[in-house]
């Protein structure tokens, strides 16, 4: 595998680190991977860890070259500037694609809490949008105050047909971001005819990004979190069927 971390020209301290699966003689159906461009939340006052390197990790073992996005935050954070080092992230992984044995056409983006809201502009009012959306307790709408402290759009009105099919993913009992952010954006989705899928949980809150004993170190409170870690299989047997791969294999 290689890694290889990235310097990326934005107003703050931006990078990409690429993960990225090298061909092998003995895995011939692996080959041209699909990626999956990894968008971490924390406000936009910093990129959170624990939905940065293990969610790449979690896709890379099912296949998937990864990519984690350090995206411009705090002062650096107004907008645009988010948005522009997302849509250059993107650039350069197609930039790239053939060095790196990637699929520019099946390249997905993931985005969870003020990263979902980035990842939603990204395949929305982005110039160089991703090929699939995952979305985690996304921030839609322009009520951020929980998340954000400058004004950033809201995004469900900007869903035509040639917004990227989705996976959205939270939990009702989230007091942070509530579920109506995914609810309005899976509504927008319904009504412009874009695949999508939607999946609530009756309880987990918010940022439990996979829900395991990597991210989460209570094992009361994993316990209580064991459905949710179940997106990710959903996720993975989903954009499977959507860039037409052959299905995980079940575990």
């Amino acid at each position: 595998m290689i890694v290889e971390k990235i310097p990326m020209q934005g107003a703050g301290d931006v990078s990409l680190t690429a993960y990225v699966l090298e061909p092998s003689p003995e895995m011939p159906n692996m080959t041209h991977r699909p990626a999956v461009l990894v968008i971490p939340g924390g406000g936009y006052h910093f990129c959170s860890d624990r939905e940065a390197e293990p969610v790449a990790l979690a896709f890379l073992r099912e296949g998937y070259s990864t990519f984690v996005l350090r995206y411009s935050v705090q002062q650096a954070a107004e907008w645009p500037n988010p948005l522009r080092d997302a849509e250059n992230a993107m650039r350069l992984i197609r930039s790239r694609a053939a060095e790196w044995d990637v699929d520019p056409e099946r390249i997905a983006a993931i985005g969870f809490s003020a990263g979902g809201h980035l990842t939603a502009a990204l395949g929305t009012i982005g110039e160089e949008k991703p090929n699939a959306l995952i979305l985690g307790y996304p921030c839609i709408l322009d009520e951020m105050d929980c998340i954000a402290e400058f004004h950033a759009p809201t995004l469900d009105s900007f869903v035509t047909a040639q917004t990227p099919p989705t996976f959205i993913f939270a939990a009702s009992d989230d007091t942070c971001v509530p579920i109506r952010h995914s609810l309005r954006f899976a509504a927008a989705l319904d009504a412009a005819g874009v695949p999508f899928q939607l999946h609530i949980f009756d309880r987990g809150g918010h940022g439990f990004s996979l829900a395991t004993h990597v991210v989460v170190p209570q094992p009361q409170q994993r316990a209580l979190l064991r459905e949710d870690s179940r997106w990710i299989k959903m996720c993975t047997d989903w954009l499977s069927r959507i860039f037409g791969l052959n299905p995980p294999a079940e575990t």
